[in-house]
C-alpha cells in the first residue's frame, strides 16, 4: 500500500488519557514563537494561515453540519459534537458512528452505501479515514505529514478523491483503493478543495492562484483522470470563505452557498450553462444565519440539505426543494451515543459556595474528546489546541459516562482551575469550580478594553452584537469596540453601525478598520460616521491608484472627537531572534513596518499604536513605539486581538487588552479620556501597577531623584520585568515563576527630559492567556512635561526612523508604479525634513 495509507488497527485512546490531560493542563504550557503561529502543517501559497484554518478546516459544532445523504436516500450522515452520526430519515433518530478522542467531520458515502469516508482532526493535523457505515470499524487511514481534507468516492467506489497539501499547496488527489496508488489531479497555484464527482465530471472549489474564488468543473476519463481542455468556471467571486459546492446526483447542477453584500445565499448553477444562477435560500429565510455545507438528496436530487449557524446557538439542519420553495428544518429527534451517557453540570464561582460566575470552560471526556455545552457553540484556541465555550455560571454537557475533566478561567486574572469528575450514567453529575482572581482591576480603579476584533468576518456563524456579551463576561472584559471591516469588495454589517451597549457594562460600541492594505491598516473608534472609502491603493481594482493618505482617515477620527491608531503594525521572523521576545536589530524591521506609519507619527497625526495584538509582535512593535516616544510624540498604547468572533478556530476576545485608569468609573467619557491621555497599560497576561513619585502612566514627574514602586501580578509566569528610561533598561529583575504577585521598589536619577515606563516580558504562556509569550507594558510617565525629550535619545531615534522612512518611500514608489502620487510623496518628504531637523545634535 502507498506510503501514508495504512490499514486501521482498531486502537482507540483509553481512560488513562484523562490523567495525562489534567497533568498537561497543570504542568505543560504551550511553547510558541514570536506571534500567532500555526499548529497545523503550513500550506504554501496561502497568505495567512489563520484564514486557512478559519475558512478551510473543519468546524466542530453543537448540532448537525456537513450533511451527506446515503445512496439509497434513507439515511443522512453528518458531523456533530466532533463525531460522525448517521440519521434515519424516517424516524429522525441519529446514531453515533465514530467514538474516538479526535474530531471527525465532512462525511462522504461510498456508492454502495457500505463505507463512509471523513476528515479526522487531532488539533495538529488532519487526515482521511474510511469506516464501515454500519459498525464504524476503521478500514483505511490516509495520513501524510500534511493536511488532508474533503474526501469523495468515485462513481464506481474504486477511487477516493480528496484534497491534500502533501505537495506544498492544497491540491486534489485520487487514491486507488485497491492498490494504494495516489495520483495528483491538480497542480496549479492556489488551493483546490471539495471534489465532487458525478456523470463523468469533477466539480471543485479553487481559491487563489491568480484568480478569485471559483467553482470549477472538468471532465474525467473512465479511469478517473482529468480529460478535455481544462477546467471551466461555473461561478467566481472574492473571499467566498465558507463556500462549498455540491454536485447533483445526475451531474447537471451545482448547489453552492455564496456570499453577497447582504449576506450568504444558497444558489443553483447549471453545469452546462452557468451564465445565471437560481436563488434557493437567501439570508433572511428560516430565521437568519449562514447557509453552510449543502448536499443533495439521493438518488433523485429532489432536495438540497444544508446547515445554518445563527448566533452562538447550536447548528440546525434544513432542506429546501431543489425546484424552489420554503426551507424546512430537519429535526434530529433522538441521539443514540452508542454508550451510556450522563449530564455534567459545571458551576463556576469566584468564592466557594458563592453565586454563579461567568467563565471560559474546556471540558473533555475520558478519551480527551472535547465536549460541547447544551444550547451554545464552541471555539478552538489555535495556540493550545483546546476547544472552549462560555458559561454564564452554570453550563450543562452531555458526555459518555465515566471520567471527564473540567478546566475553567475567567479573563486574564484567574489561574486555570482543573477538576476531574466521574459522570454517572443516566444522572446529572454536578461539579463546582471556584476561581480565584489574582487581581481585582476594578477595585484598583482600572477598566479593561479591547479595540480590534471583528464580530463577523466570513466565518460559519452569523452573530448579533448581543452575542458578544457572554464572551465578554466570561473574559471579565469591560469595554469592546468591534471594528467593521471589508472582506475585499464586500462591506458587511453596515446595518450594525450605531448599535451601542451602555449602562452597567460590558460597554460595546462599533468602530471601523480602514484598509489601505498597502499603506497600513488603521482603526477608528469614537466616530459617528464612516470614513470613505474603506479601501484604496495598489491591489484594489477600484481606487487602486488613489493618491490618498492614511492621515485622512486618522484626521476623520480626530475631527469627530474620536481616536485613530495603526493595528497589527510590526512583525519579525522568529529566525532573527535568540528568544521569541528578543529585540531585533532596528534596521532589520524596516520591511515589516506599515508604509505610512512613520510619516503619520512624525507629522503628529497618530493617536495610538496597537502595541499588543495576536497578529503582530509585541517586542518589535515596541521598538518602533519607543522611537516615537523618544521624539517626544505622545503616542498612546492600544491593544486588540484581531480575532474573528464568528470563526470556530479563533482565540478569545479580550486575551490582549488595554487597562485604563478611570478610578473605577465604567462609562464611555471616562474610559476614552483615560485611553487618550495614556493612563493605561497593555497586556496579554501580566498586570502592572507602577508608580513613580506617586504618578502613574500618563502622568508627569520632575527630573532628578525619584523613588518608584511596582506591583507585578499575573495568573501565569513571566520571565522578567524592566524599568525603562527613554527606552533603555534602567533596572531589571526576575518576574514570577507561578501565579501570584510581587512588589518591587527602587529609585531612579531622572534626566531632564523623556519618559519612564515598565515592561514585563518572556517565558511560556498558559491559560488564561492565548498569546505567544507573556507581555505587558505601561504607557509612559513623562519627565518635566508631556512630550519632553532627552537630546541624545531624540537624535538617535530620528536617525533610525529616517532610515525606516526611506525604505517605506521606496516601497511606496515601487508599489504605485506609474501612478501619479504627489500628495503621498509630499507627505513623506515633509516627514523626512522633520526627522532631519530632529537628527541634528
Amino acid at each position: 500500500m502507498n506510503r501514508g495509507a495504512t490499514l486501521a488497527r482498531g486502537v482507540s485512546p483509553g481512560p488513562g488519557r484523562l490523567a495525562g490531560i489534567l497533568l498537561a493542563w497543570a504542568l505543560a504550557p504551550a511553547l510558541v514563537s514570536a506571534q500567532w503561529t500555526n499548529r497545523y502543517p503550513r500550506v504554501e501559497g496561502y497568505g495567512h494561515q489563520i484564514y486557512l484554518e478559519g475558512y478551510e478546516m473543519p468546524t466542530l459544532t453543537n448540532g448537525p453540519i456537513d450533511p451527506a445523504a446515503s445512496p439509497d436516500g434513507t439515511q443522512l450522515a453528518f458531523a456533530s459534537h466532533g463525531w460522525i452520526w448517521v440519521m434515519d430519515l424516517v424516524d429522525g433518530g441519529a446514531r453515533r458512528l465514530t467514538l474516538g478522542g479526535e474530531m471527525d467531520a465532512r462525511p462522504a458515502w461510498s456508492p454502495d452505501g457500505a463505507r463512509i469516508a471523513f476528515v479526522r482532526d487531532d488539533t495538529r493535523d488532519t487526515w482521511i479515514v474510511v469506516v464501515d457505515a454500519g459498525t464504524g470499524a476503521e478500514l483505511l487511514s490516509e495520513n501524510t505529514p500534511a493536511i488532508e481534507l474533503d474526501p469523495a468516492f468515485s462513481a464506481d467506489g474504486a477511487r477516493l478523491y480528496f484534497a491534500s497539501a502533501s505537495a506544498g499547496t492544497i491540491d486534489l488527489w485520487a487514491l486507488e483503493l485497491a492498490s494504494g496508488e495516489k495520483t495528483r489531479i491538480t497542480d496549479v497555484r492556489g488551493i483546490e478543495l471539495k471534489p465532487q464527482v458525478a456523470a463523468g465530471a469533477l466539480v471543485y472549489l479553487a481559491k487563489g492562484g491568480g484568480g478569485g474564488d471559483r467553482v470549477l468543473v472538468r471532465e474525467l476519463d473512465v479511469d478517473g483522470s482529468p480529460a478535455g481542455p481544462g477546467p471551466r468556471t461555473l461561478l467566481e467571486g472574492s473571499i467566498a470563505s465558507m463556500a462549498r459546492p455540491a454536485l447533483s446526483p445526475d451531474g447537471s447542477t451545482v448547489a453552492v452557498n455564496w456570499p453577497t453584500q447582504a449576506g450568504w445565499e444558497l444558489r443553483l448553477v447549471n453545469v452546462d450553462n452557468p451564465a445565471g444562477s437560481i436563488l434557493l435560500v437567501g439570508p433572511p429565510d428560516t430565521g437568519g444565519g449562514t447557509p453552510l455545507t449543502p448536499a443533495w438528496s439521493t438518488p433523485g436530487g429532489e432536495w438540497v440539505y444544508f446547515s445554518r449557524g445563527d448566533g452562538n446557538r447550536p447548528m440546525r439542519l434544513y432542506r429546501v426543494p431543489a425546484a424552489g420553495g420554503p426551507a424546512e428544518e430537519v429535526v434530529v429527534r433522538t441521539w443514540d451515543w452508542g454508550v451510556e451517557t450522563g449530564k455534567l453540570r459545571v458551576r463556576t464561582t469566584l468564592e466557594e459556595g458563592g453565586p454563579p460566575a461567568p467563565a471560559r470552560l474546556d471540558v473533555v471526556d475520558a478519551t480527551g474528546h472535547p465536549a460541547v455545552p447544551a444550547n451554545s457553540r464552541p471555539w478552538f484556541d489555535g495556540q493550545s489546541g483546546r476547544v472552549y465555550a462560555y458559561s454564564t455560571g452554570i453550563a450543562e454537557y452531555t458526555v459518555p459516562a465515566g471520567s471527564a475533566a473540567v478546566a475553567a478561567v475567567q479573563g486574564l486574572a484567574t489561574p486555570e482551575v482543573a477538576r476531574a469528575v466521574e459522570v454517572v450514567a443516566g444522572q446529572t453529575t454536578e461539579v463546582e469550580v471556584t476561581l480565584t482572581p489574582v487581581w481585582d482591576a476594578r477595585a484598583a480603579g482600572w477598566v479593561s478594553g479591547e479595540h480590534h476584533f471583528h464580530l463577523n468576518y466570513g466565518g460559519p456563524y452569523d452573530l448579533a452584537p448581543a452575542d458578544l456579551v457572554p464572551m465578554m463576561r466570561g473574559e471579565a472584559l469591560d469595554v469592546a469596540t468591534p471594528l467593521l471591516a471589508n472582506l475585499h469588495n464586500r462591506f458587511e454589517d453596515q446595518d450594525l453601525w450605531g448599535w451601542e451597549r451602555a449602562g452597567e457594562g460590558p460597554l460595546i460600541r462599533f468602530g471601523q478598520e480602514v484598509r489601505s492594505h498597502f499603506l497600513g491598516h488603521v482603526g477608528l473608534i469614537g466616530i459617528g460616521d464612516f470614513f470613505w472609502p474603506w479601501v484604496w491603493g495598489p491591489g484594489y481594482q477600484v481606487y487602486g491608484a488613489d493618491d490618498r493618505e492614511n492621515a485622512e482617515a486618522l484626521g476623520h477620527a480626530r475631527s469627530r472627537g474620536g481616536f485613530g491608531y495603526y493595528v497589527h503594525p510590526v512583525n519579525a521572523r522568529a529566525a532573527e531572534r535568540a528568544e521569541p521576545w528578543s529585540e531585533v536589530p532596528f534596521g532589520n524591521l524596516a520591511p515589516g513596518v506599515p508604509i505610512e506609519l512613520v510619516a503619520d507619527a512624525v507629522l503628529g497625526d497618530l493617536d495610538a499604536l496597537e502595541v499588543v495584538c495576536l497578529w503582530s509582535d509585541e517586542t518589535t512593535t515596541t521598538q518602533v513605539w519607543h522611537r516615537f516616544l523618544n521624539l517626544g510624540i505622545p503616542v498612546a498604547p492600544s491593544a486588540g486581538t484581531d480575532v474573528m468572533n464568528n470563526f470556530f478556530r479563533t482565540m478569545a476576545v479580550g486575551t490582549t487588552r488595554v487597562y485604563a485608569m478611570t478610578g473605577g468609573q465604567l462609562n464611555w467619557p471616562a474610559y476614552m479620556a483615560a485611553l487618550r491621555k495614556g493612563r493605561t497599560f497593555v497586556t496579554n497576561g501580566p498586570f502592572l501597577d507602577f508608580r513613580l513619585k506617586e504618578a502613574g502612566p500618563g502622568g508627569v514627574v520632575e527630573p532628578g531623584s525619584a523613588s518608584w514602586t511596582l506591583d507585578l501580578i499575573s495568573a501565569g509566569g513571566v520571565e522578567r520585568v524592566d524599568v525603562l528610561v527613554n527606552g533603555e533598561v534602567a533596572w531589571r529583575s526576575d518576574g514570577l515563576d507561578e501565579p501570584g504577585s510581587r512588589r518591587y521598589e527602587g529609585a531612579l536619577d531622572l534626566p531632564e527630559g523623556g519618559w519612564v515606563a515598565v515592561r514585563a516580558v518572556g517565558g511560556s504562556t498558559e491559560w488564561p492567556s492565548m498569546a505567544s509569550y507573556p507581555f505587558a507594558h505601561t504607557a509612559p510617565i513623562w519627565i518635566g512635561e508631556v512630550g519632553s525629550t532627552e537630546p541624545g535619545a531624540r537624535t538617535r531615534a530620528a536617525r533610525e526612523l529616517a532610515e525606516v522612512l526611506r525604505v517605506a518611500r521606496d516601497r511606496l514608489v515601487i508599489g504605485y508604479g506609474d501612478a501619479d502620487i504627489p500628495n503621498l510623496l509630499g507627505r513623506f518628504d515633509r516627514a523626512r525634513t522633520r526627522l532631519e531637523e530632529w537628527a541634528r545634535p
